[in-house]
């Protein structure tokens, strides 16, 4: 939204035209979010206290953990929201892919939310079905990835592109929705199980972020993509924005979530980082390198259903 006003006053004042740059904006998009979030963060977790919003712990969980019940929740709510204002205020809003990628967090950013007010509402960890979940984020992840299909101008936009080795690119055709399909829901969930009480979710989604901020730069560069060998995707560049938004929210967020916790993301924001995450994998063409940096994400999944659940260990005793 304001890209427009700096290339106006540019032209009367040439220094204005440094905030044209993509470093520029994706700097001025995390201090943006992470302002937004500490000013934000005080009133919106006295707001939950109010209303009484606490934290649902399940049971088979550490002992531990029990006395953390009540602690206010939704707390991707406060992401969402500063990720939604930095991106509003600094990126391109004519790019297409910041729009698959901003839609698609809020998106399951919504379903989340309805997740946690089920728990709330009936005071128990389950909240939406794990079939109406599904349902629902695979409707949200079809949509997205029909559209980048759809809408695509260049063939390595629906390619799967082999990292280290420059001359792999694999053309998937109409593949390309179902793996994209894949990485986004898997992403999701992937993140939503490794969302702890304590910002366990938190660092690891940073990191990605910072990550993929470099790499949707460079591919959206032809010059930095031609010297680092990497396929240029004109426009992928915006998505260095979104990416600082959300290490500037979930920094933010991490001030009142690291222990002791004075609130928690909830599916709120565990699916929809998950989701953006997975987005952002599929728009730069680096579906590969997502499941790399993420790997404790994807460790956590493979854990989870390899080991017996509580109820088997219990009744192997």
């Amino acid at each position: 939204m304001l890209l427009p006003v700096f290339e106006y006053l540019s032209e009367f004042f040439g220094p204005f035209r440094v905030v044209e740059f993509l470093s520029t904006r994706a700097i001025l998009a995390t201090l943006t979010s992470l302002l937004f979030a500490l000013i934000l963060g005080p009133r919106f977790i006295n707001k939950m206290k109010d209303i009484q919003v606490g934290q649902v712990i399940r049971k088979e969980g550490p002992e531990t953990h029990l006395s953390k019940q009540g602690t206010p929740t939704m707390g991707g709510t406060l992401i969402l929201s500063s990720i939604f204002l930095s991106v509003l205020l600094w990126g391109d809003l004519e790019n297409r892919y910041l729009w698959v990628a901003f839609l698609t967090t809020i998106s399951f950013g919504v379903l989340g939310w309805i997740d946690d007010r089920l728990k709330i509402k009936h005071k128990s960890s389950d909240g939406l079905s794990a079939s109406s979940k599904i349902f629902w984020q695979s409707v949200i992840a079809i949509t997205a990835c029909s559209f980048l299909f759809y809408s695509h101008e260049n063939i390595k936009e629906v390619s799967l592109i082999v990292p280290f080795f420059k001359d792999i690119s694999i053309p998937l055709g109409i593949g390309f929705i179902f793996l994209s399909y894949f990485v986004v829901l898997g992403t999701s969930n992937a993140v939503n199980l490794t969302d702890g009480l304590d910002g366990l979710a938190t660092v690891p989604v940073i990191l990605v972020a910072g990550c993929f901020a470099f790499i949707s730069y460079v591919t959206g560069n032809i010059v930095f993509s031609n010297y680092l060998q990497i396929p240029y995707i004109e426009g992928t560049g915006e998505i260095s924005i979104f990416c600082g938004a959300i290490i500037g929210s979930c920094l933010g967020f991490l001030w009142f979530n690291a222990p002791p916790a004075k609130i928690f993301m909830g599916d709120t924001g565990s699916l929809s980082l998950g989701g953006s995450l997975g987005a952002v994998g599929i728009i730069t063409k680096h579906e590969i390198v997502l499941a790399i940096t993420g790997g404790l994400f994807v460790l956590e999944a493979c854990l989870l259903y390899t080991s017996p659940s509580p109820r088997d260990q219990r009744g192997s005793r």
